[in-house]
């Protein structure tokens, strides 16, 4: 293909490799099942919050459209509480609101931009210390109180400015936080950064985010086609 952007190797995180463990293949979606689809702006996607079953308009919606079409015999119920600007520490607080009571089946997190981003939007950055205590504050909790799967997906920044490049060091670390936590409480991981890391060699960054942050169209396509690779029924 003529014209392919090319990443430069160095803002690629290479530092964690997660391997994946024998429990993905029994993490499948079957009928009857509550799909619980939590995190930020990019999970929200314009939903109407008066509106429970409003899905938005990104990724949880693809998912839950193409899951419905592909198997229109099996009965799942998909919901959408992600919220525009959250951070790590508002996910821990409305848990057991926005999770515990819903009493999901499956739980799917897409957390952590906000936390990397909160110097330019907030005046103050989320240590990394404290994203693990709170990531798995709530990870715990789920395990605790529900007999439920659970789905990581990890953050991801796109380089369209040099702005953005600076900050791939904080998101490194927060991804490398979020598959360690996968293998600590045996979730299933979606290696989001790394599926975008590809994804760039075929396109440019604005083809995949309209800001390095938000998927376009097509950003959202890929998020929903990689979460359902995984959780599909074979």
């Amino acid at each position: 293909m003529e014209g392919k952007w090319h990443l430069p190797n160095w803002i690629i995180n290479t530092s964690v490799f997660y391997i994946e463990m024998d429990w993905e293949a029994l993490m499948r979606i079957s009928s009857g099942a509550t799909v619980l689809f939590q995190g930020d702006s990019i999970t929200d996607a314009d939903r109407n919050h008066w509106k429970t079953g409003d899905l938005g308009t990104g990724y949880v919606m693809m998912v839950a459209e193409r899951f419905s079409a592909k198997h229109p015999e099996v009965n799942v119920r998909f919901l959408n509480r992600g919220i525009s600007g959250n951070r790590i520490r508002d996910l821990r607080q409305r848990w057991q609101k926005d999770c515990l009571n819903l009493k999901p089946d499956i739980v799917s997190i897409l957390i952590g931009v906000n936390d990397t981003l909160g110097t330019v939007f907030w005046g103050e950055s989320t240590s990394i210390e404290s994203f693990e205590e709170d990531f798995a504050c709530i990870l715990s909790l789920t395990r605790k109180n529900l007999d439920a799967q659970i789905v990581l997906l990890e953050p991801f920044l796109l380089p369209l400015s040099r702005e953005q490049m600076v900050l791939r060091h904080d998101i490194n670390a927060r991804i490398n936080v979020v598959r360690k936590l996968a293998r600590d409480f045996e979730t299933v991981l979606i290696q989001l950064d790394s599926m975008f890391s590809e994804a760039l060699k075929v396109e440019a960054p604005e083809f995949w985010s309209t800001d390095g942050v938000h998927p376009t169209p097509a950003g959202h396509a890929l998020i929903a086609e990689s979460w359902l690779s995984k959780m599909e029924p074979s």
